[in-house]
């Protein structure tokens, strides 16, 4: 009974701070949130939900409100440690093969079935958090064949998982590098359009992402502020996705202002 009062918390601060509108409380309140969740995992250290509940909300914080490279490469460790026991927990195979070669784990996980989907991308999303994070080192840059396999997995297994998020985070790998450098953009953009269908439009980071990835390394201003205008002229309120939505606005301000010099 406690185990399960204290996942429900995890679970309700999560959907609280997702559905905040107000993006200083949400900074102000949410060392006290981490603190907890902290609290509840001391008391519950196996506990696969609670884990990854953890792992969501320091992945969250660090992306919205750390701007300090160090200590967002901090945290961004402690939000993949937490996901990475849970994945430990529940998928032992996968989890004991993750430091080997691509050709060594694809058989893993093309093993793993939809029930086990959650732990899988829940892992895969604090794993891209933590190689966003230290993009500079080309070890972490070497892991992005494996979690493009997992997140690929992931859409294998049902795409519509988490309104598409899995193509966002494939969208946005794809986009890294410029076509004349061997990149394929276009396969980005696929990706990008893919989860703005699953999501219905709802998710504005998408837009953002999709802006600020895709058509700034294809040189497409046109679609760029198109994208960012139909972000700022967008309602944020969303359940779940409010507090994206309205740092997606914030973050369309800023790209939208630095469209005419970069272009």
């Amino acid at each position: 009974m406690i185990s399960s009062a204290t996942q429900k918390m995890a679970d309700n601060l999560s959907r609280a701070m997702l559905n905040q509108d107000d993006l200083e409380i949400v900074r102000a309140g949410s060392p006290a949130y981490l603190i907890m969740i902290d609290s509840m995992i001391e008391g519950d250290p196996d506990n696969v939900s609670i884990l990854l509940s953890a792992a969501k909300l320091y992945g969250s914080y660090t992306s919205a409100f750390v701007e300090d490279e160090e200590r967002a490469r901090r945290l961004a460790e402690k939000s993949l440690s937490f996901a990475r026991k849970a994945l430990c927990l529940d998928l032992k195979s996968l989890c004991n093969n993750l430091d080997l070669k691509l050709e060594n784990i694809q058989p893993l996980l093309n093993e793993i079935e939809k029930s086990q989907q959650p732990l899988l991308y829940a892992y895969a999303s604090a794993w891209a958090g933590w190689i966003q994070v230290n993009s500079s080192d080309w070890n972490a840059i070497a892991q992005i064949p494996k979690l493009t396999a997992m997140l690929q997995r992931s859409v294998e297994l049902d795409e519509n998982y988490d309104d598409g998020g899995a193509y966002l985070y494939l969208g946005v790998l794809a986009s890294q590098i410029p076509p004349g450098l061997g990149g394929k953009p276009e396969q980005g953009r696929a990706y990008f359009e893919k989860v703005l269908s699953l999501s219905k439009g709802k998710n504005l980071m998408v837009h953002v992402l999709f802006a600020e990835y895709y058509c700034r390394l294809v040189f497409d201003q046109a679609l760029h502020d198109k994208l960012l205008k139909e972000v700022l002229s967008s309602n944020p309120v969303e359940p779940g996705l409010t507090l994206i939505n309205t740092l997606a606005q914030k973050r369309a301000t800023v790209l939208l202002a630095e469209s005419p010099e970069f272009f």
